[in-house]
């Protein structure tokens, strides 16, 4: 474990090296809350709870989304892409640790960098700009951190899924491009998934999607009732695990399609 642990910190320092780009994101992400704010008060004109959230709800919930996408975000499948296509690959599959592990500890050092030097500064800067509702309740923020280390494990399963389809289709940009669209869509961080037609709902019920950003905004904003909480957080527990078995089962085939490219 301590090898996987260094890849964490390894991942951390490099992303430190660079944290300038971090800084213009809180700016870029900010006005991107600003636009939805502006957007969302038009929208409600007046009424005081669309689909049982209230404008400030609505705010604030559009401000933790965008503030939890800094942390569970991350491109390893396009870095996955790049070393296969490159045949880099090969040189990781025969070091002493498991290459899938080594791309998750390497995304969960980005997204610690991110949730200390953009999430919580950006979320302090948000609030002191829009009429954000923190909640005050230590449970709340307990759920919401169990809920967002769900989202990172979920999200970054989906990568692992799309870097490991380069074995397959080598070249796959427009794949991951169109995973990256599905995702900020589907996961509810543009628009809430209550909003959706009921029968789109009812789809993407069955869909890992919403576990990405829906779930732990919903939790944070106290959309949920307790036992909606409670069936949201499972929910995210299933697919992390459900996912984690078709990545096992492509790897194996993804190995032996390297065999055939030689490498």
């Amino acid at each position: 474990m301590d090898k996987y642990m260094e890849m964490v910190r390894i991942r951390f320092l490099m992303m430190l090296a660079y944290r300038t780009n971090y800084y213009t994101g809180i700016l870029i992400y900010s006005i991107n809350i600003g636009a939805y704010y502006f957007l969302w008060n038009a929208i409600y004109g007046g009424k005081e709870t669309i689909e049982g959230l209230t404008a400030v709800q609505m705010t604030t919930y559009v401000a933790v989304g965008w503030m939890a996408r800094a942390f569970y975000f991350n491109n390893i499948d396009r870095e996955m892409a790049a070393e296969i296509k490159q045949g880099k690959v090969a040189i990781e599959l025969i070091r002493p640790y498991s290459y899938l592990g080594m791309k998750t500890m390497q995304g969960l050092g980005e997204g610690i960098f991110r949730l200390f030097f953009f999430s919580v500064p950006g979320m302090v800067i948000v609030s002191l700009l829009f009429p954000i509702q923190l909640s005050a309740n230590p449970s709340t923020w307990g759920l919401f951190a169990l809920s967002i280390t769900l989202s990172f494990l979920i999200n970054t399963e989906i990568n692992l899924l799309m870097g490991i389809t380069t074995f397959f289709f080598y070249n796959n940009d427009g794949i991951i491009r169109a995973k990256r669209v599905l995702i900020d869509l589907f996961s509810g961080l543009l628009l809430p998934l209550s909003l959706f037609p009921i029968w789109a709902q009812d789809i993407m019920k069955y869909l890992p999607f919403q576990g990405i950003s829906y779930i732990p905004s919903m939790i944070f904003t106290d959309g949920f009732s307790g036992n909606e909480m409670t069936q949201a957080l499972l929910q995210q527990g299933i697919w992390a695990v459900v996912l984690w078995i078709p990545i096992q089962v492509l790897w194996i085939y993804a190995k032996k399609q390297l065999v055939i490219q030689g490498g």
